[in-house]
């Protein structure tokens, strides 16, 4: 189901269709560095990751992470969405692509929407979003959102860098 579109872009619901991308995704390298492995590694796999980690949040929420995909010829680009997550203030906003779509728009043009999506349609007061003080083109993206340096966390075991952008 159509959620987002954009000049370029359509976010849409994940279905089991999209394994086989996600296998793709969620093995990249800068996933692996950046997000952490998932173990989806199989079409199996990636079913399961889809039904029981992504489409929940749909129902649940009314939101959740999208597939992003080329208008033009439907070619699935990354993904880019919004998640509650647990010892967060806010929802959290999030977003991969593969590697050979680097450099071309493709996130900051899916980003801004899901963020006017939030704020017009969620009627949300505000976003978060984590990365890693290393992934230097997530600050940047995050920056240009308009998201401000909040503090550094720990989530998980983990220390990260939360951002918020408050409209």
């Amino acid at each position: 189901m159509k959620v987002i579109e954009t000049e370029r872009l359509i976010l849409r619901e994940f279905d089991t269709t999209d394994s086989e991308f996600i296998i793709k995704l969620l093995n990249t390298e800068g996933w692996l560095r950046y997000i952490g492995d998932r173990f989806v590694k199989d079409p199996k796999q990636g079913v399961e990751f889809i039904e029981g980690r992504l489409r929940p949040s749909y129902t649940e929420y009314g939101f959740g992470f999208y597939l992003v995909e080329l208008k033009s010829n439907k070619e699935p680009l990354g993904m880019c969405g919004l998640v509650k997550r647990d010892g967060l203030d806010n929802v959290d906003i999030g977003y991969a692509f593969l590697p050979e779509n680097f450099g071309k728009g493709y996130a900051y043009e899916s980003s801004f929407a899901v963020v006017e999506f939030a704020k017009r349609k969620l009627k949300l007061k505000a976003l978060d979003s984590i990365t890693m003080s290393s992934n230097e083109p997530s600050i940047k993206l995050l920056e240009r959102l308009g998201f401000s340096f909040e503090k550094n966390i720990l989530l998980k075991g983990e220390e990260l860098m939360l951002y918020r952008k408050v409209f």
